[in-house]
C-alpha cells in the first residue's frame, strides 16, 4: 500500500522532471546581447543579480524571472553562480526560457543601460522608499544583491533609486529569490494595470 508521503514524493519528482531536460542546451550570452534586447523590446524588463552564489537561489530567480516575463537575467562572470544541472533543476524550465547574460562588470553595465533609457531599481532593506512608491511601467532593471551582503557599493551607486520591500513581521529581510519574485510581480501588476487603462 502506498502512503500519502510516497505519493507526494512521486508527484514532486514528476513535476520537477517534467520541466528539466539536460539534453537541452542552455545558452550563456555575452553583454552584447543586452544591446539587441534594448534595441528590439519596447519596454524591457531585466533582472540583475549582483553576486548570487547559491545555485538554488539562482535557479529560483530564473524560475520567477521566466514567470514574470523578464527579457534577460544579468549576472557577473566572476564570483557568482552560473548555469549548472542543479540550477536548471531548481529553475524548472526557467533556465531554458530566459536569456542569461554574463558581464564582466555589473556597475559598468548598469551605467551603460541607464544611458539607453532603462530605469535601474535596486533593492535594499536600508532604502527609505518602498517598492510601491515607484512607477515601474517603463524600461526597467531590477537589481537584487547577494545572499550575505546585498548589493555591492558600486552597484548600489549606479542604481537610479533604491527600494525596500515593506515587512510586517519580525524577519528583517527576504531570501534573494523571494525578493526578486515580489519586485518582479509588482512590475507585472503595474504594467497590467496600465494596459487595462489604455
Amino acid at each position: 500500500m502506498t502512503s500519502s508521503a510516497d505519493k507526494r514524493r512521486k508527484m514532486a519528482r514528476g513535476r520537477a522532471n517534467r520541466h528539466f531536460d539536460l539534453s537541452k542546451v542552455v545558452a550563456v550570452f555575452p553583454e552584447e546581447k543586452l544591446d539587441s534586447i534594448l534595441e528590439t523590446v519596447e519596454k524591457p524588463l531585466l533582472l540583475v543579480l549582483d553576486g548570487i552564489q547559491d545555485p538554488h537561489n539562482l535557479g529560483a530567480c530564473l524560475r520567477v524571472a521566466d514567470a514574470a516575463g523578464v527579457n534577460a537575467v544579468v549576472v557577473p562572470k566572476n564570483r557568482a553562480a552560473s548555469i549548472t544541472p542543479t540550477v536548471r533543476k531548481i529553475a524548472c524550465g526557467g533556465a531554458e526560457n530566459v536569456v542569461f547574460v554574463q558581464v564582466v562588470n555589473i556597475p559598468r553595465t548598469l551605467e551603460k543601460i541607464t544611458h539607453q533609457g532603462v530605469f535601474i531599481l535596486g533593492t535594499s532593506d536600508k532604502a527609505t522608499k518602498s517598492l510601491y512608491d515607484f512607477d515601474l511601467t517603463g524600461p526597467t532593471a531590477i537589481v537584487i544583491g547577494s545572499e550575505a551582503n546585498g548589493m555591492r557599493r558600486l552597484t548600489s551607486e549606479r542604481c537610479g533609486a533604491l527600494a525596500s520591500i515593506p515587512m510586517s513581521g519580525k524577519v528583517e529581510c527576504l531570501n534573494a529569490s523571494v525578493s526578486a519574485g515580489v519586485v518582479l510581480f509588482e512590475v507585472v501588476r503595474q504594467r497590467k494595470m496600465l494596459g487595462e487603462r489604455s
